[in-house]
């Protein structure tokens, strides 16, 4: 793919700060599976305070992506800063909440919704990992924000696609991470949950927070995000959300069959 990468319009006085101003600094990042190579120079700010969506189609590599942020994968060439650090220090910080695909999850681990919530206070609790009064409050008042509260004892297996979600939304709450990043938070969920969480994250954002979100519902993009990153292995355009779906944009990213329903 010969596409050059675009930057477009104005999405904000914080666009572009990255890392250094809380942000995401993605540089000339490229991560091979074998022989295929999944990222090919992929070089992104992801700014705090606002709303990144990511775009692409499947096997554009959004999630080979958000594992190298993650530190998940070891990239073949490129770095990574988070607010400003490396991976490992941002780790340990508790700086990033990441909400995996579905598929990604042991659905069967016998965990309630309430232990799920929990595990994000983990970097909070010492060596002991021995939950105090603060991490029941901050569990509680996570779980309350995403509507479960009354699901917290409940199996998380047993949970819809949405409440399971939220529920790991809730985690990174809980964790009070500044960084949030969710990858296709929804699919396979309910308007309802769409929903609440469409109106977390700009909650979130609008307090400061990192977030960057894949997802296909490119029809939602516009309540959802304040700007928007079309992915193929390379980065193809970064900029507002209006210019991301223009059709010779999205046509670069999914291909011109995709133009009658973008959506797909």
């Amino acid at each position: 793919m010969n596409a050059r990468a675009e930057r477009v319009g104005d999405p904000g006085p914080d666009s572009g700060s990255g890392a250094a101003g809380g942000g995401i600094s993605v540089r000339n990042l490229a991560v091979r599976y074998g022989e295929h190579l999944a990222l090919d120079g992929v070089t992104v700010e992801v700014p705090a305070g606002r709303v990144t969506g990511l775009i692409g189609m499947n096997g554009s590599g959004k999630s080979t992506l958000f594992k190298a942020i993650m530190g998940m994968v070891r990239p073949d060439a490129g770095s990574v800063r988070i607010a400003g650090d490396g991976q490992a220090a941002a780790r340990r910080g508790g700086l990033v909440g990441y909400v995996p695909q579905s598929e990604d999850v042991d659905w069967a681990f016998p965990v309630s919704v309430r232990d799920v919530v929990m595990m994000g206070r983990y970097g909070h609790q010492g060596r002991t990992r021995r939950p105090r009064a603060a991490d029941h409050a901050a569990v509680d008042a996570a779980l309350a924000r995403v509507e479960l509260s009354e699901l917290a004892d409940r199996q998380i297996g047993q949970l819809s696609g949405g409440q399971k979600k939220r529920a790991f939304v809730a985690r990174g709450i809980a964790q009070e991470a500044r960084i949030l990043l969710l990858d296709e938070p929804f699919a396979g969920v309910d308007k309802r949950s769409e929903a609440t969480i469409v109106r977390l994250l700009r909650e979130l954002a609008d307090d400061g927070r990192t977030v960057l979100v894949s997802t296909h519902d490119l029809h939602a993009l516009p309540q959802l995000a304040d700007e928007a990153v079309l992915l193929l292995r390379r980065v193809l355009f970064h900029g507002t959300v209006a210019e991301a779906l223009r059709p010779e944009r999205l046509a670069l990213a999914f291909g011109l069959d995709v133009l009658g329903g973008a959506s797909s």
